[in-house]
């Protein structure tokens, strides 16, 4: 009676091996072929929101063409051990990729970044306005963060702003760095640029950190070629030590709510914590964020004894140590240059 089933019994078993090998070799060919079917390298950007699970995030590349058989892809989502989230940002796929590329690309979180340029001078708002035209952040919440105490307190900055900490430097950039992110990446730039031994030799010059770099970004504002800045420096080391105010009109303008490039005698009486004019000393912080050139000229004025600086009008200055050889200067740059 038991050999009856012994035929059936293995063409059962040989039948489920064949389907299993079926399933097995479908599978083999759907990880391994492009996703459009051929070999199409256009490029497409999908962005993954922050907080999104396994199942958005296959809605999302289901809707953009990237996922054409949702349950194979569950499948080799299983068998690869991928996490149920996936890091946020955005992702560039193409056509020719295959959803083991896409789902490994995902899962070692290797999103678009965006390289951003940020120049020596600019100010906590440009930097903030420039990269909310990349839509790399909300320009509310990054200046608002940009004065949070406590999240200053967190990094070591002891100021009314993070204003001068923002290093210049080449970033790249994705989209699933928040503006905390961003901005803790690039005061790490600054802590990496500005060595313990430089700041130690501020200290020994009588300078916090925060006033080493207040005026490195007036030195930066100031302008010049690089080779002018230990003189510059000069000249506000030489007034400082006198108790001369500063007079720096860069200083002005940042004290100002807005300015229309034309800087006039009432802008420099009104009374602002950073009108050099008026307040005796370095202003409560930076005005800037400043280049290394800058830093290392504030912390290594060139050893002049000059005390005034007017603009050749050609990118350079003639520097005084006396005040009437400065009228002159004055007389013979701006005043005749304007007549």
């Amino acid at each position: 009676m038991r050999k009856r089933f012994i035929v059936p019994a293995l063409f059962i078993a040989s039948l489920m091996i064949a389907v299993f090998i079926v399933i097995f070799l479908n599978f083999h060919a759907y990880s391994h072929a492009p996703v459009t079917g051929n070999e199409d390298d256009r490029t497409a950007t999908v962005e993954i929101p922050r907080g999104a699970d396994f199942s958005a995030v296959t809605d999302i590349l289901e809707q953009s063409g990237f996922v054409t058989n949702r349950t194979m892809f569950y499948m080799l989502a299983f068998m690869e051990s991928a996490p149920t989230e996936i890091r946020a940002g955005e992702y560039e796929f193409t056509g020719s990729m295959s959803p083991r590329d896409i789902l490994s690309k995902m899962v070692q979180g290797r999103v678009k970044g965006y390289r951003m340029p940020i120049p020596e001078g600019f100010t906590v708002r440009k930097i903030a306005a420039r990269l909310a035209d990349w839509r790399l952040v909300d320009k509310d919440r990054f200046l608002q963060l940009a004065e949070d105490e406590t999240f200053l307190t967190s990094l070591s900055i002891h100021g009314p702003s993070i204003e001068g900490y923002l290093f210049p430097d080449t970033y790249v950039l994705t989209k699933s760095m928040d503006e905390r992110a961003i901005l803790k990446f690039m005061v790490r730039r600054f802590r990496a640029a500005v060595r313990p031994d430089m700041i130690d030799h501020g200290r020994q010059l009588g300078f916090s950190l925060n006033e080493i770099v207040t005026l490195a970004s007036i030195i930066e504002k100031e302008g010049g070629p690089p080779e002018e800045k230990p003189f510059i420096a000069a000249v506000f080391h030489n007034r400082l030590k006198k108790g001369m105010r500063l007079q720096s009109d860069p200083t002005v303008i940042y004290g100002l709510k807005s300015f229309d490039g034309n800087l006039t005698k009432e802008d420099l009486r009104k009374r602002t914590p950073y009108n050099t004019y008026r307040i005796k000393g370095l202003p409560p912080g930076p005005i800037c964020n400043p280049g290394l050139d800058s830093i290392r000229a504030a912390l290594n004025p060139a050893p002049v004894d000059s005390l005034y600086f007017v603009s050749k009008n050609n990118g350079s200055h003639y520097f005084s140590s006396h005040l009437d050889d400065h009228i002159k200067a004055v007389i013979k740059y701006q005043i005749k240059r304007k007549r």
